[in-house]
């Protein structure tokens, strides 16, 4: 009987294909086909006479130092081969052959991940779907204290139906120079083993997504180690492709690879929630992250009243005979407040037919006008007390992002052209931050590594920074979609409309700023120059000059304004508001009708 050759640390050379008559064997089983190896396993579809069956024979590629460390690799192996996952393949045979370990698997109707990506590789739906379901059972692992540690494309099981499931869990647990297994790993280094198994399944996006492997190497072992911090190498998804990749799916696995260590996803989760919340965003909002804060939104609302939010709710009560304009003022000094009231009004449930008939409404003082100072009442007065589920820390920094979104929508009302109604330009402007707001609300741990994602770091000769990712990069390589995207989806339920959905979008900063053609695009600059403006002003004192120069050449001409009076508006607006001068309306048409004036 034909056995794998000893090896007394170097890696064993793998048994031919076999040739006419003549057949291989290992144990009782029939080599039939080498379905691929690694540095640290192979994989043999091999023949069983006992069942008759076709089965997957996997090995490590060293034998154990001993018969202790094979003890200890039996152990190891058993332990993990006991979880009990529906994309872990359950191990049919766990043993030793002259020295050699191996585990058997269950073949039946599938293949192997190499075998079904062809030179094409596969869409991007089914690349990230079955990478998501790989990594819930990586994961799952992870949390019993078991990794992987040789993710290959052959030790991924394929269904006919696209149904993964992964073999090979602790099978190549031998140290390569010592030929050694521990009794049991430090904490230290199961953690370590379970970010390069994320890293490797990343890795193997890469011929998923292409048809070609990161780096031209096959074996993610060498790939991983031509990465950072052992190698030097950039990985990132080529543009030349049979297939077009997303761009936002793109972002995902090209963070997953990222050169700088802190910028990776650091467990098997975050890296599914991830290509999770691509694959719902996908698929018409359905699920995923979008779904989710919809279903956070109806049962805690958008955001929690700000602080003091119920006494200036009570204090309502005393303001029946003050002036409308009195009053919004007031309103609009509480962000979830002045959402909440444009929520109720564009609603089918209070606004009835009037927001079809005639637009949506945009300005708290028809709210106010729609709503009765009754409904104004109850309406702030449901609104959740501050902080909501958020911790003292987490609170403070949503306490700091209203009054810098509140900032910013003054400034625009400073930078408005002439016209246009103030209170517009400031809802307009506070809306461009609805997104950042919610997700810092309502996603917490998200937010924060976002804002990780965001943070320049040091080079590697610590002479100079690396740029941190921008806010849609990182907000899509967390979440799967980007930040205004979950505004949008929001704004939408409330019912405001397409045209406020794109309003409320930013200017890309890479975009060059034109002519607006349209109430609405002149709106949105407007808003998007006084975010851009405050953004600037919170970057280390060194920057801000620079980028406040950056705001002035792409707004200026449009928005009539230089450097001086921007600083001016900016240092004004450190305190009160600046006064707002009376302006000229400008002819009634359809963005009157539609809220954009008022």
């Amino acid at each position: 009987m034909s056995t794998l050759p000893a090896s007394t640390g170097a890696a064993p050379t793998a048994p031919t294909a076999p040739r006419g008559p003549a057949q291989r064997h290992f144990a009782r089983f029939a080599l039939l086909r080498l379905l691929g190896r690694s540095e640290r396993s192979m994989a043999w579809q091999v023949g069983d006479p006992q069942s008759g069956r076709d089965l997957v024979l996997m090995l490590p590629r060293v034998q154990p130092l001993d018969a202790a460390h094979a003890e200890r690799w039996l152990q190891r192996v058993r332990r993990a081969a006991r979880l009990d996952h529906p994309r872990l393949a359950p191990a049919l045979e766990v043993g030793v052959h002259e020295a050699w370990p191996y585990v058997v698997y269950e073949l039946g109707e599938r293949a192997t991940l190499a075998d079904r990506i062809g030179r094409q590789g596969l869409a991007g739906e089914e690349s990230a779907r079955t990478a998501a379901e790989l990594l819930h059972a990586l994961a799952y692992a992870h949390d019993a204290g078991a990794a992987h540690r040789d993710l290959q494309t052959f030790s991924i099981l394929v269904s006919d139906k696209g149904v993964p499931r992964l073999m090979g869990l602790e099978l190549a647990c031998i140290e390569d120079e010592t030929r050694t297994v521990a009794e049991a790993p430090s904490l230290l280094a199961q953690r370590e083993a379970a970010e390069a198994d994320v890293v490797q399944l990343a890795l193997l996006l890469h011929p998923m997504l292409t048809g070609k492997s990161a780096l031209d190497e096959a074996d993610t072992i060498r790939a991983l180690r031509r990465l950072p911090p052992h190698g030097h190498e950039i990985v990132r998804l080529p543009f030349d492709v049979p297939r077009p990749v997303p761009e936002a799916l793109r972002v995902i696995v090209n963070r997953a690879t990222d050169r700088q260590e802190r910028q990776r996803y650091r467990n098997a989760r975050t890296l599914a929630r991830a290509l999770e919340g691509w694959l719902q965003a996908e698929a018409d909002h359905e699920g995923g992250p979008l779904a989710l804060l919809l279903d956070k939104v109806r049962i805690a609302g958008v955001l929690p009243a700000s602080p003091r939010g119920a006494e200036r709710a009570a204090h309502l009560a005393l303001m029946e005979q003050n002036r409308t304009d009195e009053l919004a003022e007031v309103l609009l000094q509480d962000v979830a407040l002045s959402f909440e009231l444009l929520r109720a009004v564009n609603t089918a449930r209070v606004a009835g037919e009037a927001v079809a008939e005639q637009g949506a409404v945009l300005t708290v003082r028809r709210a106010i006008a729609m709503l009765g100072l009754e409904g104004v009442r109850r309406i702030a007065l449901a609104l959740r007390p501050w902080p909501g589920p958020l911790d003292e820390p987490r609170a403070d920094e949503l306490a700091r992002a209203m009054a810098r979104a509140r900032r910013a929508a003054r400034v625009a009302q400073a930078l408005r052209p002439a016209g246009y109604d103030a209170e517009v330009v400031y809802l307009v402007a506070l809306l461009q931050n609805l997104g950042r707001l919610v997700v810092q609300y309502h996603f917490a741990d998200e937010s924060q590594q976002i804002q990780r994602l965001m943070q320049p770091a040091p080079t590697a000769d610590g002479l100079g920074e690396e740029p941190g990712m921008n806010e849609q990069a990182a907000a899509i390589a967390v979440l799967g979609v980007d930040i205004d995207a979950i505004g949008a989806a929001v704004v939408r339920w409330w019912g405001l409309g397409e045209d406020i959905a794109h309003m409320m979008r930013r200017h890309p900063t890479t975009a060059a700023v034109r002519t607006a053609d349209s109430d609405g695009e002149q709106l949105r600059l407007a808003a998007s120059c006084a975010n851009e403006a405050v953004d600037a002003m919170a970057l280390p004192a060194k920057r801000v000059q620079q980028a406040l120069l950056t705001v002035v050449q792409r707004y200026g001409r449009l928005l009539a304004f230089g450097l001086r009076e921007l600083q001016e508006v900016l240092q004004g607006d450190a305190g009160t508001p600046p006064p707002q001068p009376a302006l000229p309306r400008p002819p009634r048409g359809v963005a009157a009708e539609r809220g954009v004036v008022s």
